[in-house]
Order: structure tokens, then sequence, then C-alpha cells
């Protein structure tokens, strides 16, 4: 590879507020984990305005909020019962308002979750669906298809949902419904103008409200184009996902969808932003959910499927810095997330060997013996790694308790799992544990039934040694990680500049160098040796030990 300049990007034009998201530091809020206000075990709206000023102190520039609409929790809050309105076990309107103002008080944007590939069975356009006849307007909201046998009583295909079993649930009188997550999950029939409908008043119901952005589930997933005959299972995973013809996944049609959607946005002053999550084959293909006709940002999953080693991190940013230059976004750097197993346990694992997360999966949880986890090694190399996100151009997506060093907790008994994948028994890459691991609610105090939770306990219990990672103790420790993160995110205000990068040549293949426009350097040593630093900038972030660089330790310099 070459030390040359990658190509900086001019941000839309415009004020400079509506360029806000290009370099921006979004904090993932998970609600119902993150702080409970009332005490009833479930954590709230009102617990984010409670914890508005430890946001503020983190130094995040937005945060995103997970699902908080109402919802049976038949996936975590991703079946939506209705999309303009609070679950009332989460608050009101009224509060969600306060969130609004308390946050954007503190120069703290907010972007919440929108779930557009499906709703909750619960939903009154679904409601509908399955009191109308075969054929009517309602049930072409959805998807609907005549069984197979005599009286429709097998199902159209042999499909099988993500979460385990068929993909298709009878409704009783010869036809069923096609869901490729939970049961309890109906995939909206995008074809239909109704379903544009609801979901651009939807849009427009949040952005009044003062919300700054969306992220969208399962971007790649609302176009569909089913045959009259289905294909098998077999058939459909061999049909190809690379050239926008696939009947289920990143269609090139799904971004007329977009495009209407930037239309609502762009009435907005600033106008509001998208991110997609967007699970797709290529770069090429990711790279069309991030123009700005589009969503304009998509998400970059590769650091999160690397495994700890300084080959995969430079070439994945230097592939994703293109990618953004050719595409006039900004890149989307993320280790960790609701869906997959903390980054500080995967670190302290075997290297992956080339394993891929996938929607609703991850890797081989540390829920075993106790050796087949270092846990010291993982909480070092995962700060690290964030160290070099965050010194990176482009956004940075953080997720809730990362900035504690939490690890997956993968000893949840059975009875208090709530992740559909553990219940139907998929997701074989955690042992079938599931996505609980990292939803379990935060800890605030070193002691307590919830560990400053909330006063009625946490609605996933939380382990004994989830008091020594709670804000409490890491607040009081100068040395610890938040402090840590509350450092590198106030620094990363002051330095972050441009949307470029350069690399200095190490001498090794285990220790990465990149420089920025104005001087601010990041070393990120990946080895188990320590590096001689050969420099003559000041460290302003970590610590060097007679001049080297320690074994997977990141520095920050300034020349």
């Amino acid at each position: 590879m070459t030390d040359a300049v990658l190509a900086t990007v001019t941000p839309a034009t415009g004020s400079a507020d509506a360029a806000w998201w290009r370099q921006a530091a979004v904090y993932q809020v998970y609600p119902r984990s993150f702080a409970d206000s009332n005490g009833d075990g479930l954590g709230d709206i009102r617990g984010v305005v409670d914890k508005a000023d430890y946001l503020s102190t983190l130094g995040i520039d937005a945060v995103w909020l997970s699902p908080f609409y109402p919802s049976e929790l038949a996936d975590g809050g991703y079946d939506v019962a209705d999309y303009r309105d609070v679950d009332p076990r989460l608050g009101t309107l009224a509060d969600f308002d306060d969130m609004i103002a308390a946050l954007h008080a503190r120069g703290i944007k907010v972007i919440v979750d929108i779930v557009p590939n499906h709703s909750s069975d619960r939903h009154v356009l679904f409601q509908a669906a399955l009191a109308a006849p075969k054929g009517s307007t309602e049930r072409d909201r959805y998807i609907f298809r005549d069984g197979l046998g005599e009286n429709g009583a097998l199902p159209p295909s042999d499909w099988q949902s993500c979460f385990g079993g068929p993909a298709w649930e009878p409704v009783g009188d010869g036809q069923w419904y096609f869901h490729y997550f939970a049961t309890e999950q109906p995939d909206f029939n995008w074809d239909h103008p109704d379903v544009h409908a609801e979901f651009l008043s939807t849009l427009r119901f949040w952005s009044d409200r003062g919300v700054d952005g969306f992220r969208i589930d399962v971007a790649h997933g609302l176009s569909k184009d089913l045959p009259a005959v289905l294909p098998s299972q077999a058939e459909l995973d061999a049909i190809d996902t690379t050239d926008g013809q696939h009947p289920m996944w990143d269609r090139d049609a799904v971004h007329e969808i977009y495009r209407e959607w930037r239309q609502v946005f762009d009435k907005y002053d600033p106008p509001r932003i998208a991110v997609a999550e967007a699970w797709v084959a290529t770069a090429e293909r990711r790279a069309k959910y991030a123009t700005p006709e589009g969503l304009g940002q998509a998400f970059n999953f590769d650091l999160l499927e690397a495994d700890f080693d300084a080959g995969q991190f430079r070439h994945i940013v230097t592939d994703n810095l293109a990618q953004s230059a050719a595409t006039g976004s900004s890149s989307t750097w993320v280790l960790s997330n609701h869906d997959v197993v903390r980054h500080a346990t995967r670190y302290g694992l075997a290297p992956l060997n080339g394993r891929k997360v996938k929607q609703g999966s991850a890797w081989i949880l540390a829920g075993g013996p106790a050796d087949q986890i270092d846990l010291e090694r993982g909480g070092r190399r995962a700060l690290a790694a964030s160290l070099f996100l965050l010194g990176l151009p482009g956004s940075t997506y953080l997720y809730q308790g990362e900035e504690l060093g939490l690890h997956e907790v993968a000893d949840i008994a059975p009875e208090d799992r709530q992740d559909p994948a553990f219940f139907r028994g998929a997701d074989p890459d955690r042992d079938g544990l599931g996505r609980d691991g990292c939803r379990v609610p935060l800890p605030w105090a070193r002691e307590g039934s919830s560990f400053g939770f909330g006063s009625a306990g946490a609605h996933i219990p939380q382990p004994e040694w989830f008091g020594a990672y709670a804000v409490e103790a890491e607040e009081a420790d100068p040395a610890s990680l938040l402090n840590a993160y509350r450092r590198a995110l106030a620094l990363r205000h002051e330095l972050q500049t441009g949307e470029s990068l350069k690399w200095i040549e190490t001498g090794r293949d285990d220790v990465l160098h990149f420089v920025r426009p104005n001087g601010w350097g990041v070393v990120t040593n990946f080895g188990t040796e320590s590096y001689v630093l050969d420099a003559s900038a000041a460290v302003v972030l970590g610590v060097l030990k007679d001049g080297t660089v320690p074994a997977e330790t990141t520095v920050w310099l300034q020349g």
C-alpha cells in the first residue's frame, strides 16, 4: 500500500450544522436497558432524561435511540405496534419531548430507529389484514400467499425465519403471511402505496418533534419481488445477491423508496439525516445507500467483523475511506451494537478465523469454560481499538456500556432470556444463546439490587461482577476506561478535521500509524511486543513506556 493521502470529501453545501453527522460521535441507547426512572425493572425515556448530564459529560454528539415504540417485545422492541407513539411502559410523548429538549439543550442530536421492513402483528394495519378477506387491500399491505396442499394446509414454501422455524404463518383461511424475523413480525409489502404513506407520515411526525435523524433497520430488505412459484430455501440461498435483482434482498428498487424519503428529509432545516443498516454482499452495493439522493450514510460493519489485526484494520479503513469519497458520504465506524457480542469479549477470545457476523448472529460466546477468554486482554484490546476508531475521519458509533468496558454476559438463566433467537434455537454461531448478553441493563452504582439501574431490579439480571464496572466506580478512578473515553471524546472535538488521513510506515506489520491533515497522529500497536516510537510529536492521549508504545495499546500524537 502507498502512503498517498486519500481524497478529501467536500461536505454538502448549506449551514455548518447541516453537516454535523459527517464527523459525529454517536452513542447508541438501548432504552429498555439504559436507566429505569420509575422502578418497574425496565429502562424508560425519563431514564434517558435523568442521565442527560452523563451523556453530555461523556462528550458525544448524538444519541441513537433504539426502538421505544409500543411493542409486545417479541424482538426487543423491533416488533412495532405503533410507529408514532411511545410504549406506555417507557413513557409518553411528553416524556419524549422532554428528552429531546434535555439533549438538545446540551448540544446532543437525537437519532431514532425506524423499522420499515416489518411491523408487530399487533399493528392496526396487520389487525385489519387479519380481519379482511383474501385478495383485499388490507391484506395486500403485507405479504400473504395461498398455502399449498389441500385447503392450503401447507406453507407456500420451505423458507426459514432467521430466528428459527418456518417463515410462513397460517391465518386459518388457507392463506399464510411471511415473516423473515419472528412470527410476531409480519413483513410489509412495499409495492402497496399505503405502506409508503404510513412511513412518510412517520418520518414527518418525528421530524416535527425535533428528531435530527433516523437509523433504518434492515434497510436492504424492504423491496421484494416474489415470483408466483416460490423457490425453495436452497434455491433462494443460491441466488446472486450482487446484481440488485435478488427477490428478497438489496434490490435496486429499494433506492426508489429512499429517494422518496430524502424529499421529506430535505424539507427540514437542517435536513434530517439517515443511516442504513444494510448487510449487503459488496462495498459497491452498500455505497448505493449512502448517496446524497438516498439515505446519505450506511453502516460499515467491516471492523466489527475483523480480528484485532493491523493488516485487516488498515485494509478496511483504506477501502471504506475510498468508498466514502466516491459517494460523497462519510465513513461510519462501529465495533459493538445491540445485535453482536461486545468487542471487549470478542477480543479476549481466539481469532475469528474468517467467520463473519450476520444479521441476528455473531461470534461464539464466552459462555463456556473460563479459560476460553482472557478478560484483561480483551479489555485492553477493546480500548486500543476504540481509540483507533475515534481518531479516524468520519462518524463513530458507540454502544452503551462500551465506555465502561462491559463484557458480554453469558450466564443468563433460560427463564430470564428474551431474544427470540434463543427460544427458537437459531443463532448457532453464538452457542444458541442469542443477543441478550449485550443487552443486560447498565450498572450505574457499585452496589444495590440492580447496581443503580432502577429500584426494582433489572429486566435481565445483572452478574455480580457488574459492580466493578459501574459508572460510580469508574468515575472515581482517574485511570478508568470511562475517563479514558471522556478524554478521548473531548480531544476528538478539538482535533477532528477534514475527511482524510495519511498512513505512515512503521516498519512493523503489527503497528499502524496514521496522520490527519492538522498533524494529529494515531499509533496503534496490535502486537505483543512494545514499539519504539520514532516521532517528535507530543503524546496527547495514552502513555508511553520508556519511549515505546506498549503492546496492544493506542496513543494519540499532536505535531
